[in-house]
């Protein structure tokens, strides 16, 4: 159990971290939501691969499904919540 949990907080860091590099501009989420990025990630990321495999229930999806899931977890935050907007 605690493996699990383990497994999930350092796939849910490396995974956000990713995703904070790949979208432009500069998050300043702070190393508890990069983690709950990534965790997100994965799971938007294993919900999408289950509509297309079949396969139903939430695991963690594989590294670039979680980091694919964490990029659209993270530009639709910043939509939802304004961020990374250019002025003009």
């Amino acid at each position: 159990m605690i493996g699990t949990i383990i497994g999930w907080l350092v796939l849910g860091l490396v995974a956000g971290f990713i995703a904070r590099a790949v979208v432009p501009g500069k998050d300043d989420i702070g190393i508890l939501r990069t983690i709950l990025l990534g965790i997100a990630g994965s799971i938007v990321g294993g919900l999408v691969a289950s509509i297309f495999t079949g396969w139903s229930g939430f695991s963690p999806s594989g590294w670039i499904g979680s980091i694919i899931g964490a990029i659209v977890v993270l530009v639709v935050y910043n939509k939802v919540t304004g961020r990374k907007q250019v002025r003009r």
